[in-house]
């Protein structure tokens, strides 16, 4: 058994990973600034410590003596509506920047065993990204450097802080780079989804249309949580690799092909609109913010280090995302938590009282 921290697990990876790594028999500490949504922290965890890794003095608490492994998803992050707009720059840098920081050196004094940092196929240069046909991913164009947004500047450089603490103090590091993954128990609404969340979520709420941003030819491709996963533990069980490595499917689709694989799934009479030029602005006050025209993983370095490669197809992930966000739409209840004093989680319904509750934990 190990003795393992996972930071960010009160998030959807990271709730994820956790759950995995307790049903191995893994002694698990989460410290995340939230409580996770939907997961019940004794099903995911044996610690759970709600702190801000922002905080050197947390991050000293967290991080002790004794360490097997760190997993490091903590960050400051969203879909295209939280990264893309501009207006959360500053923070995205500061925040994660800082956690960072505070994790690695850390790491590094505590002589944690192995440390695994989640960086982001945003790092990739956008102008290698034009092409929505054929974007290049390959782990090695990644420089020169230039990300299409801060989010990924931010992970960059934090790909090379990490190594740099591997060159100078010795810290075993593995460094991957995820490209959009998805899955039921994470944010499906708000403004910080991914694409598949949000086709699920519209195609559920539809009363006929479906609005898409941009011209949705833009490709991406999807990568389902239980494969991140399996990929995070093969990397990480390994001795020799180092990274960073890309994590994620190379089944390209446009926004577009996936919205209607969403409007397929739910079996409705949905019809795509797509929103973009002076029309988004009157709408929603701020430029369509739809990255870059092209990207999709290229996993030839990880089959050719680890032996394997992800092959569940899109569909099937979509069908199971789709299935758990139209319960949530339909049972229209959200999490929160108790303004009184432990960590009791009650369930609401959209529209009563707050009093109206149902204890849950």
């Amino acid at each position: 058994m190990k003795k393992i921290i996972v930071l960010g697990g009160g998030g959807f990876i990271g709730g994820h990973l956790s759950k995995r790594l307790k049903d191995s028999g893994h002694y698990v500490i989460i410290c995340d600034i939230k409580n996770h949504e939907y997961w019940n922290h004794k099903d995911i965890c044996n610690e759970f410590i709600k702190g801000d890794l922002r905080d050197p003095k947390v991050v000293s608490e967290v991080i002790r003596e004794g360490i097997d492994e760190v997993y490091q998803l903590a960050a400051d992050m969203g879909g295209a509506g939280y990264i893309f707009t501009g207006d959360n720059d500053a923070n995205v840098m500061h925040n994660s920047a800082l956690i960072n920081l505070n994790v690695v050196h850390e790491c590094t004094k505590k002589k944690v065993g192995k440390v695994f940092y989640s960086s982001s196929a945003c790092i990739y240069p956008e102008h290698n990204q034009l092409d929505p046909n054929n974007p290049n991913c390959e782990e090695s164009s990644a420089y020169p450097a230039n990300p299409d947004s801060e989010y990924g500047w931010e992970k960059l450089f934090s790909e090379r802080l990490f190594l740099s603490f591997m060159r100078n103090y010795g810290l075993d590091v593995r460094i991957a780079r995820f490209h959009n993954i998805f899955g039921p128990m994470g944010t499906w609404d708000g403004g910080k989804e991914k694409a598949p969340a949000a086709m699920c979520r519209k195609a559920s709420q539809s009363d006929g249309k479906m609005e898409v941003w941009g011209d949705g030819l833009q490709t991406r491709s999807f990568l389902y949580i239980d494969d991140c996963v399996e990929s995070i533990l093969r990397f990480m069980s390994q001795s020799k690799f180092v990274g960073p490595v890309n994590i994620g499917s190379e089944e390209k689709i446009t926004i577009n092909q996936l919205g209607q694989m969403a409007i397929d799934i739910s079996q409705k009479d949905i019809k795509i609109y797509n929103i973009d030029g002076d029309d988004f602005i009157d709408k929603y006050g701020f430029s369509c913010p739809v990255g870059v025209r092209g990207r999709n993983s290229d996993n030839k370095l990880y089959k050719e280090k680890m032996g394997w490669v992800v092959s569940q197809p899109l569909i099937n992930g979509m069908k199971k995302t789709y299935k758990w966000i139209d319960e949530q739409v339909k049972s229209k209840t959200y999490i929160y938590e108790s303004p009184d004093k432990g960590n009791t989680i009650y369930r609401r319904e959209l529209g009563k009282q707050p009093s109206t509750r149902e204890k849950i934990k």
